[in-house]
């Protein structure tokens, strides 16, 4: 596999990419009452667990290399972020009702906001923050190739390797998120749908 194949890759499913993002727009309106009513109702136990800010707002790089702001709901203490370390497994900043909004991924249900903005889409490469980008692109050759493509809310790389800590765990990931590239369409995305409800409860899913 080398940069040109995914180039091409990319380019000759335009017309898939288009489609996709009418269907992203569309899950978004339908699932839209259900998921503000859950946000709702998690905002509510963060005020009162956790006092505010509900939100936590974090630049992602994306599609082309275009920042972003991610939106999630918080889940660790109002403590400066370390900008640019990725969560560690049982990292001290987590909450215990933190810990719980992770596990059933419900911290992750604002970035619907993301989707229908264009920013994001229902699958794809995870997004990664912007000082972690900056190294990942110095240190692993084609990194950049992952913003080919919109950012997921989930994607072939999260389910069949889960999150990476470090340099080599990114490494090995990013081998998942370029065979995406070369091999994206429905079939594909159907398979990483049916992944991600079966590993949710996964260990290695949830940091």
């Amino acid at each position: 596999m080398n940069a040109e194949q995914l180039l091409e890759a990319t380019a000759s499913r335009k017309l898939y990419c288009a489609a996709k993002r009418a269907l992203d727009i569309l899950f978004v309106l339908l699932a839209g009452p259900a998921v503000l009513l859950v946000i709702a109702i998690a905002a509510l136990a963060i005020l009162y667990c956790m006092g505010g800010p509900v939100f936590y707002v974090q630049e992602r790089i994306g599609y082309r290399g275009r920042v972003f702001r991610i939106w999630k709901l918080r889940t660790m203490t109002s403590a400066p972020d370390k900008v640019g370390v990725a969560t560690a497994i049982n990292d001290c900043r987590i909450t215990p009702l933190g810990q719980f909004l992770r596990t059933t991924h419900l911290d992750e249900l604002p970035q619907f906001w993301n989707i229908l903005c264009g920013d994001m889409t229902l699958i794809g490469p995870r997004p990664e923050q912007v000082p972690l980008v900056e190294n990942y692109r110095t240190n692993l050759p084609c990194y950049d190739l992952r913003h080919l493509v919109r950012p997921g809310l989930t994607g072939w790389a999260q389910v069949r390797y889960g999150y990476a800590e470090t340099l080599h765990d990114t490494r090995h990931k990013l081998e998942y998120d370029l065979f995406y590239l070369l091999n994206q369409g429905p079939v594909l995305d159907l398979w990483i749908l049916a992944l991600t409800v079966s590993v949710l409860r996964d260990p290695k899913m949830v940091r």
